[in-house]
């Protein structure tokens, strides 16, 4: 103890001691605030939320210390009820530490609506209305009319369903469409490097059914499929008079490796 009094004593070493002490202090400081920083900025990728559980997400993102924010709910027919619908940023993407990832979910309830009244609409009109609700075109069945795609009759799982009705949010809605024998005819477009969603919609667009939908290997997840594009179809495109309401099969993949080659352009055929 008199050794140590001694040397506490003699203000030279004490002012050293306690200059020693500060700065071992800011080192240690220092170190853990570089470390707190470059944890900070590091990146991490984004997992694959969609289709799972809430719960099940939030254990994923605290695993890599993302946070999950909830920011709205829908509700679709044909997705888990509660499952992550979609994610933003995607999966996959390269984010900083402590990111907000915002999700949708799929609601647990089926919200109801009332059906709208597309009688007297064209099939165009009958699908933004149809979209506006909430709901879904289904297939398209023409009959004998005067006028071609004015909508004749609605329905839901086979059966006509009357304006007012309460149905599902997201469900298909079945039209029956008039076709005059004069112009019930439409042509196949190429429906070939579409995604999933521009695909069906453009199948739509064209007066036709989309009668089946191929997934390749590929497609594992439903996010697989909507970010899926068409790299083969049947009928093939073709200008010639096709009858509105065709069936058409989409087969679709994620590796464009299956796209059909280009043709190769015939340099002396555009000196001719």
């Amino acid at each position: 103890m008199s050794f140590l009094r001694k040397i506490f004593s003699n203000w030279v070493v004490r002012n050293l001691l306690i200059a020693l002490f500060v700065l071992l202090a800011v080192f240690a400081a220092v170190n853990i605030a570089l470390k707190s920083f470059t944890q900070h900025d590091k990146m991490v990728e984004v997992p694959d939320f969609v289709g799972k559980s809430l719960s099940e997400a939030e254990t994923m993102a605290s695993g890599d210390n993302l946070k999950l924010i909830v920011t709205d709910s829908v509700f679709v027919t044909r997705f888990k009820p509660g499952a992550v619908y979609v994610q933003n940023p995607k999966a996959f993407s390269k984010v900083k530490n402590g990111r907000k990832i915002y999700v949708t979910i799929n609601a647990l309830k089926k919200r109801q609506i009332n059906m709208p009244n597309l009688v007297g609409l064209t099939v165009r009109q009958a699908k933004v209305e149809l979209s506006s609700n909430g709901l879904q075109l289904g297939t398209l069945t023409y009959v004998k009319d005067i006028a071609t795609n004015n909508v004749l009759a609605q329905f839901l799982d086979g059966v006509e369903v009357l304006p007012g009705a309460k149905v599902d949010a997201g469900s298909i809605v079945d039209l029956k469409v008039g076709a005059n024998p004069s112009d019930a005819y439409t042509v196949v477009p190429s429906f070939v490097e579409l995604s999933y969603h521009k695909a069906v919609n453009a199948v739509q667009d064209s007066y036709l059914n989309v009668e089946r939908l191929v997934f390749d290997d590929s497609v594992r997840s439903y996010s697989d499929s909507v970010a899926a594009f068409v790299y083969r179809q049947f009928p093939a495109s073709t200008d010639a008079p096709t009858p509105m309401g065709r069936g058409v099969t989409l087969y679709l993949t994620l590796d464009r490796g299956r796209l059909p080659k280009p043709e190769p352009i015939d340099s002396l055929s555009l000196y001719e």
